[in-house]
């Protein structure tokens, strides 16, 4: 007879949240047919995270510490955030200890380079499993030494389970791992809910009302980017091809989509580029409390351009793709296994403003192109990335593992 886990835990230790909680989200709706779902995350956690969670039922609760995921440019910097990082995991492993977690699945983004001693406590309570988003980076000698010791270490114990959300995050676990377990590496892919978009592609968006609401300028050819306002995102590249294209064109305009406000200096440097009304920062919050709330309004954009330095592969990509608007990115790591250039979008070099310039312009200009795009990039994502598919190879290797443990023991 079957045996069903008791509960599905999904636990991490940041307060910036993003692709990890969105890919969560999917897997929560469908593990909830098999048991209670639960949330942990640090306190202060993000209000529009939350709105989402309640959309979906999903109980949440917190524990009252948080990784420091600011830059450490000195020694003494590396050491507040490395005892930062302890002291988050033991309040975080004391704060679960409370649950059942015997008869639980343990869904963590602890990483097995970090947190070593914390995925083998909960590995000696729980069935846990962890998914990697980006491929492992090329580090020196000792350190890449010493991360292959702890992925050996953890590969080896019976309870711990890795996904990764693409095949080329996979591929770079083979010098970590042994051949035996990568084959036990299930691939899980950000992905979207095909219901959801079609009702937002059904939905009536009104481009005058939607431009007024959100102070956007009439009129215009708009180019859109969703995600972390941050460097290895390529903020600056973005402004910087905003830059150029406003000499040739004014009735092109800028819209970046983020689930956080930037700082105050980010704020200055970006209004240093002199784009004026063609640039608008919009933060998640302002857009609304259901997911579908931002897909009405990505409808606006005629151009999706995410000019990523490093990703695995990000949700707004195929969430762009979904809704028929044509994408450029950049072509690093996963995101070519999305994006098939000249087929389903178009790829660019990283760090390279003129590129990302004039893939926009050739957009702008050749309206075949676009709806070339469109129609491909669509049906690919909807193909490939589908919400319930990726769902159902995560709760199917849960339960799996699940009862594997109970029969060991």
């Amino acid at each position: 007879m079957k045996s069903f886990p008791k509960n599905f835990i999904y636990l991490w230790h940041y307060l910036e949240w993003g692709g990890a909680q969105v890919l969560f989200f999917g897997l929560m709706k469908e593990a909830k047919k098999k048991g209670e779902v639960l949330a942990v995350m640090p306190k202060g956690s993000n209000m529009q995270l939350l709105k989402f969670l309640n959309n979906l039922g999903v109980s949440y609760e917190f524990f009252d510490a948080h990784i420091d995921a600011a830059p450490a440019d000195s020694l003494k910097r590396k050491l507040e955030r490395h005892w930062k990082k302890l002291y988050c995991e033991f309040v975080l492993l004391k704060y679960v200890g409370k649950y059942d977690l015997k008869n639980s699945v343990v869904h963590t983004e602890l990483a097995p380079w970090q947190s070593l001693w914390a995925l083998l406590w909960l590995c000696r309570k729980s069935t846990v499993f962890m998914t990697m988003h980006n491929s492992l980076p090329a580090v020196r000698r000792w350190r890449f030494l010493l991360w292959k010791l702890k992925f050996q270490i953890l590969s080896r114990n019976k309870n711990f389970h890795l996904f990764t959300a693409n095949q080329d995050t996979k591929e770079s676990l083979r010098p970590f791992v042994s051949g035996e377990f990568l084959e036990t590496v299930k691939v899980i892919y950000a992905n979207i809910n095909p219901e959801e978009i079609d009702e937002a592609l059904m939905a009536q968006v009104d481009r005058a009302v939607y431009s007024k609401k959100y102070n956007l300028p009439k009129e215009k050819f708009f180019v859109f980017c969703v995600g972390q306002f941050i460097d290895r995102k390529g903020r600056w590249i973005f402004l910087e091809a905003a830059q150029m294209l406003l000499k040739d064109n004014n009735d092109i305009a800028f819209v970046w989509i983020s689930n956080s406000k930037p700082s105050a200096v980010d704020l200055e440097k970006a209004q240093s580029f002199g784009l004026g009304e063609n640039f608008r920062f919009i933060t998640s919050d302002q857009v609304g409390s259901e997911h579908i709330d931002l897909f009405k309004l990505m409808r606006l954009a005629d151009v999706f351009a995410l000019p990523s330095y490093l990703e695995g592969l990000p949700i707004s990509i195929i969430e762009a793709m979904g809704l028929g608007i044509p994408t450029i990115s950049t072509e690093i790591n996963a995101i070519p296994e999305a994006i098939k250039h000249l087929q389903t979008g178009l790829l660019i070099d990283t760090g390279n403003s003129i590129a990302l310039k004039d893939a926009i312009q050739k957009l702008k200009d050749n309206d075949e192109l676009r709806e070339n795009l469109s129609k491909n990039g669509r049906e690919y994502a909807l193909a490939k990335f589908s919400e319930k598919k990726v769902a159902k190879i995560a709760v199917e290797s849960y339960i799996e593992a699940y009862q594997q443990r109970m029969n060991d023991n």
